[in-house]
């Protein structure tokens, strides 16, 4: 129960610092009140709270479920809530936090924090341009789609949407002088479960766990002609097993001209052991281990056009294949399966200082196999649709 007190300190906690305590009392001449105003946070400290952000990421909407065409369910949903507290504790410390409250508190026995703690980190700025970040970390993967706020994405393609995003570890990250490029480099661990928890049963006989769960991860951000142009590139060694090792690059591109932003990323993983399970569970039918050697290669591409300061259009198109090299069946072509998606999207801001966005977006999937694949696993083509209106906000309380 200790937990949930201190849950609900943190979200009073606005309260608690802008309230004061006023205490009355009557004078012993007259009926006349005094009013004696006190302030709960001692004026020493309330300095800290000008570099401390309070926020609650937030997305809620009504949403309609379709498959295959039909229509299975609508009901209004929490999609996103996220409790965020950031800022410095001192001229060259800095800290991150944030929970999210739509999945379950679960520790990770490799890492020993909650799979619900997005961020817990320590960033120190050793100069202006270089510092060091310590905790579980945002993996500093390239592309724009991981890189925006979970709130702004309504549905993530297939990488994404089935990795570790949020690791243990430690980080530096330096600019260069002109402020044009940033580089990273993280070490972290590859996993939040150990080996055995997170393979289980479906873990190969021939695939001895690594001593070292590392990964190692290098990103280049860099802006090009005024801003106009900007990337965010990356590459990321995974040390899974002894002798199965998952090789990610990932390359984002971003183009602004005037109201028009367009984004792409290409993302490409090589899974000696196949981490995201897209592949395993394609062919669990006749395999009953992880898949060896599963290749995922994406496109993913939004654009955005803001007709007006309170309209903004919104498409979003992806693609991911995913492919098989480790096949026994030397008859059988690698690919798999493809999933496609479509997202267009109309977003309403009602406030020109407050950032809250009403939004009604349709998002249709399409899941299409090889025909190999179909002959030899039993898979069957399907499409979903998601029909939502709601709202995004990040909430800034203080």
């Amino acid at each position: 129960m200790k937990k949930y007190y201190i849950y609900l300190i943190i979200a009073l906690f606005p309260a608690i610092v802008l309230g004061q305590a006023k205490k009355e009392k009557q004078t012993t001449e007259g009926n006349h009140l005094i009013d004696s105003i006190t302030p709960i946070i001692p004026v020493s400290k309330q300095s800290l709270l000008r570099d401390v952000d309070v926020i609650f990421n937030s997305r809620m909407a009504y949403n309609s479920y379709f498959t295959d065409g039909n229509h299975d369910l609508s009901h209004f949903n929490v999609d996103q809530l996220r409790f965020e507290v950031k800022g410095k504790i001192h001229d060259k410390v800095y800290f991150r936090f944030r929970n999210r409250y739509t999945r379950e508190p679960v520790p990770g026995n490799l890492d020993n924090i909650s799979r619900a703690v997005d961020l817990a980190f320590v960033r120190v700025d050793l100069s202006k341009r270089t510092n060091i970040s310590f905790g579980k970390l945002c993996a500093d993967w390239g592309g724009y789609e991981f890189d925006f706020n979970p709130i702004d994405i309504l549905t993530y393609n297939d990488i994404i949407e089935y990795a570790d995003n949020f690791l243990v570890g430690a980080g530096v990250s330096h600019t260069l002088e002109n402020g044009n490029h940033t580089f990273t480099f993280q070490a972290l661990n590859s996993r939040t479960k150990t080996y055995q928890e997170q393979y289980g049963a479906t873990a190969p006989p021939n695939i001895t766990p690594s001593e070292y769960p590392l990964a190692l991860v290098g990103n280049w951000r860099g802006k090009f002609f005024g801003g106009k142009f900007e990337t965010t590139y990356s590459y990321s060694f995974f040390n899974e097993a002894q002798g199965a090792h998952m090789n990610y690059i990932a390359l984002g591109n971003k183009f602004t001209s005037n109201k028009l932003v367009i984004y792409y990323d290409f993302q490409y993983s090589n899974e000696g052991l196949d981490r995201l399970g897209i592949v395993s569970n394609i062919i669990s039918s006749q395999y009953p281990y992880a898949a060896q050697k599963a290749v995922y290669l994406e496109n993913w591409v939004r654009a955005e056009y803001l007709v007006n300061p309170k309209i903004n259009l919104l498409l979003t198109v992806m693609n991911s294949n995913h492919s098989w090299k480790d096949n026994p069946d030397p008859n059988a072509k690698d690919k798999l399966s493809t999933s496609y998606g479509l997202i267009p999207t109309i977003q309403y801001m009602p406030f020109k200082d407050f950032n809250i966005r009403f939004y009604l977006a349709y998002t249709a999937r399409k899941y299409d196999y090889t025909s190999y694949a179909e002959n030899a696993f039993g898979v069957k083509d399907y499409t979903t649709g998601l029909l939502a209106f709601g709202f995004v906000a990040p909430l800034l309380v203080l």
